[in-house]
Formats: structure tokens, C-alpha cells, sequence
């Protein structure tokens, strides 16, 4: 049960089953192999999110090849306010949701480029929606940047994105960005298989 004892959220053993389920079918074999073909091209880490609560769940990822890498495993959570994926479903969100989510967001300081005000957030929110990808500018971790695509299911809802994180020793965020094409050309793949 929820505060109001007439509602009902996700608990803990729902969300491990749910969890469990997306990663342990066939169609988890293909969208890790949509991921795996993604890496080849762009050459660095990518990966496969989606909204969980008020963080960003790692569905699945490929390494790069790399010994300088990142490591979060699958079922990781990273906040929304200082990820390319976490800024990208907050851009996605209706109005009235996401400044609801916002507003109680931590905004804390990862970096010294993190975004810490709700203002910020929203403008970069806004940007986000009208070019369609987003981006971390050292924001999550210093020295590490990314760029992220939304994943659509058939309707059109936005239910996941893909990623490409680098260390910036090897890739710039304007070399992620010319990467855009092999992102979304992946997003569209995943959009039969979730």
C-alpha cells in the first residue's frame, strides 16, 4: 500500500520479479545483441536504461574493449538529474510530472558541472526534448561524457534509451555526437523487442 491506503505502488519483491523477467527471456538475448552491434560501431561502452522511480535502472550494457572503462553492473541505479539517460526521461515526462519530480528531486553535486538547481534542470530538459538526445558533460562523473537516445515502444511512449559513455582521455562529446546516427538507428531496432 501507498500513503493513501487506497492505492497501491510497486514493492520490492514486484519490482526484483519484473526485473528478472526483462533480463532472463530471448528477447533479452536480442536487444543485447542489438547492444553488442552498437558497440562495434562507435567503439566504446554502451547502454540499455529505463525509468525506475526516481532513478535510472541499468538493463543491460556492453563493454568496450578497453582497459580505461566505467563499470556499473546491470540492475544499477544512477540518478536522473546528471545522466544523459536520467535527463533524457525527465525531458520525455509530461510538464506537471516532471516539475512534480524536480522539485523533490536531491540535486546533488556529482561534479562541478552538475546541474543543482531546478532551473537548470528544466532548460536543459527542454533543450533535450526539441533535439532528442541528451547528453552528460562530466556531469555524473568527471572525465566521463555520454550521449543517449530515447527507445520507443510501438505506440510511440518512450520506455527505455541507449547510451554511449567514453572516458573523454579517448572519445570528445563532439565525437559522441557524430555517433547519433548508430544510436538511434539502434533505438529503432529495440523498438520490437521491448
Amino acid at each position: 500500500r501507498d500513503v493513501n491506503e487506497r492505492s497501491f505502488i510497486v514493492g520490492t519483491a514486484m519490482r526484483q520479479m519484473a526485473f528478472d523477467t526483462l533480463n532472463h527471456d530471448a528477447v533479452r538475448g536480442l536487444r543485447h545483441g542489438v547492444m553488442a552491434e552498437l558497440v562495434r560501431q562507435v567503439g566504446e561502452t554502451c547502454n540499455f536504461t529505463t525509468l525506475d522511480g526516481a532513478q535510472v535502472l541499468y538493463l543491460d550494457r556492453v563493454e568496450a574493449k578497453w582497459p580505461l572503462r566505467l563499470t556499473l553492473d546491470i540492475g544499477s541505479h544512477v540518478p536522473l538529474h546528471c545522466t544523459a539517460s536520467g535527463k533524457l526521461f525527465l525531458a520525455q515526462m509530461p510538464d506537471e510530472q516532471r516539475d512534480v519530480l524536480i522539485e523533490n528531486l536531491l540535486l546533488t553535486p556529482m561534479t562541478h558541472t552538475t546541474l543543482t538547481t531546478a532551473a537548470a534542470l528544466r532548460l536543459e530538459c527542454d533543450s533535450i526534448f526539441s533535439q532528442g538526445y541528451s547528453c552528460d558533460r562530466e556531469e555524473f562523473m568527471l572525465g566521463l561524457i555520454a550521449v543517449a537516445v530515447p527507445v520507443c515502444d510501438r505506440s510511440g511512449a518512450v520506455r527505455a534509451a541507449i547510451a554511449v559513455h567514453a572516458p573523454t582521455a579517448r572519445m570528445s562529446l563532439d565525437a559522441a555526437l557524430r555517433e547519433l546516427p548508430h544510436l538511434q538507428s539502434a533505438a529503432k531496432r529495440m523498438r520490437e523487442l521491448i
